[in-house]
């Protein structure tokens, strides 16, 4: 069965927006022209790609596969065209990069330095994000590259780690006395706690870790962001779950100490995340070797 590419390409647009307006936008096409193309194509595979409602348009369960191919093939095909753009001047781009806000701040920049003292004429474009943000943004083609909390267990995605990262339990003076000693996890949970937000993947590790050895913790601060975190602890509000490697200058200065528990949580890591069915372009993959192997 042939089926012309530009209705697979007008499927995948609906699919994105879930919406014939939008995707007759973004394609520069009008609306009735997209909703023949889509009835073209369901008849043509005999099988319904859209249920319709009033309140707009969702991919059925055939749909949700077909869509999945569709994203797959046109990727590939934009890979193939920046490909074509590059070989007219490699030195020449942009470079799209996901990353979360701590993992920008104390790991990401010296890469970026690095990357721009070689190759000052590639424009790169930071876009923050939780990991789950940032695999959905690899996933619709608006990331080349993601550095990522992980594990993270995505077939559509390659994933490499780079970077060991211990999670830890910080406290300011006003619990200095109470907290000297080898703390439990039970007497962990019943402090006032402060972490990341419910959808953050460092929360949900330390947490699915907790319950693991039995203990169910209910924060009393859920923040946004690491750097709050931190400040939070300083200031006394709780004892926060922080990363222990972003936690460094808090240390030395003496104004956050590290809660001595009675077992270790496991190391985590950090990695590269990118589709493992688009090749990288050259702007990624130079940055790539950067990350992957750092020269002083």
């Amino acid at each position: 069965m042939i089926i012309k590419l530009d209705l697979y390409r007008i499927f995948y647009e609906v699919g994105k927006y879930a919406s014939f307006s939008k995707a007759a936008e973004a394609l520069y096409l009008t609306q009735p022209a997209v909703s023949q193309s889509i009835r073209q194509l369901e008849e043509q595979l005999e099988v319904r790609l859209f249920n319709r409602t009033t309140k707009g348009v969702h991919l059925t369960k055939e749909g949700e596969l077909l869509y999945e191919y569709a994203q797959s093939a046109i990727h590939l095909l934009e890979a193939g065209e920046r490909k074509l753009d590059e070989l007219k001047g490699v030195a020449y781009g942009e470079l799209a990069i996901g990353v979360g806000d701590a993992i920008s701040r104390y790991y990401l920049m010296p890469y970026l330095a690095q990357f721009h003292r070689l190759y000052p004429n590639i424009k790169f474009r930071l876009e923050n994000g939780t990991t789950n943000e940032l695999r959905q943004l690899l996933k619709q083609g608006d990331l080349d590259i993601a550095l990522c909390n992980l594990p993270i267990e995505d077939e559509q995605l390659a994933i490499v780690p780079t970077f060991d990262v211990q999670d830890v339990f910080v406290y300011g003076e006003k619990y200095q006395k109470l907290l000297e000693g080898v703390v439990t996890y039970e007497q962990l949970a019943k402090l006032p706690l402060i972490m990341l937000e419910r959808k953050s993947n460092s929360r949900q590790y330390v947490e699915s870790y907790l319950k693991l050895k039995g203990v169910d913790i209910e924060p009393e601060f859920e923040l946004g962001s690491h750097d709050l975190l931190l400040q939070f602890a300083k200031t006394n509000f709780g004892v926060a779950a922080v990363t222990r490697e972003f936690a460094t200058e808090y240390f030395r200065e003496g104004s956050l100490r590290e809660v001595q528990l009675e077992e270790p949580i496991p190391q985590r890591q950090i990695g590269i995340c990118y589709l493992n069915t688009v090749a990288l372009s050259p702007a990624a993959e130079r940055f790539y070797n950067i990350v992957i192997h750092p020269v002083s």
